[in-house]
């Protein structure tokens, strides 16, 4: 905000920085004008945001969770993302949508998804999915400062964790992954909490002589095909981690592409670890049931392997 008097933000509750204060002392430094409390609507706050950047603004605004993006569905999907290919390329939509997805705390199923398959699945969307505080900074600039509409999904887990960040100017390109642990046995694709969990399995694994790789794609459009299949063709097995559900998620797209491009490498069948098709229940222990943890990722990796 420094850089460019473009952006502002916009979004309900971002002047007190409610929820996940994830915008705390933004309108002490900016002011009123820049930090935009809006009423509750989540088509609203996305309309306007389209037509700001449109106009040549860079909106950057907040949907408290990110299923209620829901909500916004016509907005980001039929207006934000297709507005540059309806234009022929003349008008640019340079609009980033922060919002926190994910389980954390037994918000039931209304507050609690991964709904990040849905706008993989959106020609003209970019995807985010940052799971450190170091990715998330560069990611989140280089969404700013791009021209096109960016989903920039943050797990409520995370906002807890902490991690090196640079204090100088950086960022990161999109389409490109991150190995955040070298192996060379079994390959782990995964993304947001579901990289710490893989990780967690990964040095319990290294326990029993297994080495695990651990890919973070970092960002889902565009997805680092190339990255993926390196690291496939290094250990020739591969297992897929996601907090969404299993069916027509990203972890099948990720599991099609390596079937369709990379299956020579392969030396066991693909594995993936998800949510069962159910709502994200309120009841904690059935939350904990559910959601993907270290013993499963394990067990998954131990299936292939022997």
């Amino acid at each position: 905000m420094h850089r460019d008097e473009r952006v502002f933000i916009l979004g309900e509750d971002v002047v007190f920085a409610y929820t996940f204060a994830v915008t705390k002392g933004l309108k002490d430094e900016f002011g009123e004008e820049r930090i935009l409390d809006t009423p509750i609507s989540e088509n609203g706050i996305i309309g306007v945001s389209v037509g700001a950047a449109i106009g040549g603004m860079k909106p950057v605004a907040e949907i408290q969770f990110e299923d209620l993006l829901l909500l916004a569905m016509d907005q980001v999907v039929n207006q934000a993302a297709k507005m540059r290919y309806m234009s022929g390329g003349q008008t640019h939509v340079p609009l980033v949508i922060r919002t926190p997805g994910g389980f954390w705390g037994s918000f039931g199923p209304h507050h609690s998804q991964n709904i990040e398959s849905f706008f993989m699945h959106t020609p003209g969307l970019k995807v985010a999915v940052p799971s450190t505080a170091y990715d998330a900074k560069g990611l989140l600039k280089t969404a700013i400062r791009g021209d096109d509409p960016v989903l920039f999904l943050e797990h409520k887990r995370l906002y807890q964790m902490q991690g090196e960040v640079p204090e100088e100017d950086y960022t990161i390109p999109f389409g490109s992954a991150d190995v955040k642990r070298e192996g060379d046995d079994v390959t782990i694709v995964a993304t947001q909490l579901m990289v710490h969990r893989s990780l967690e399995a990964a040095r319990e694994l290294a326990s029993r002589k297994i080495e695990v790789e651990v890919v973070d794609p970092r960002t889902l459009a565009p997805l680092d095909k190339k990255t993926l299949l390196a690291s496939v063709e290094k250990t020739g097995r591969l297992v897929i981690v996601e907090e969404g559900c299993r069916t027509a998620g990203i972890g099948a797209e990720i599991a099609a592409i390596v079937a369709e491009e990379g299956i020579g490498y392969l030396d066991a069948p693909i594995k993936r670890v998800g949510v069962p098709d159910v709502p994200i229940p309120f009841s904690p222990p059935l939350e904990n049931y559910v959601i993907p943890d270290a013993k499963r990722i394990v067990s998954a990796v131990e299936s292939i392997v022997r």
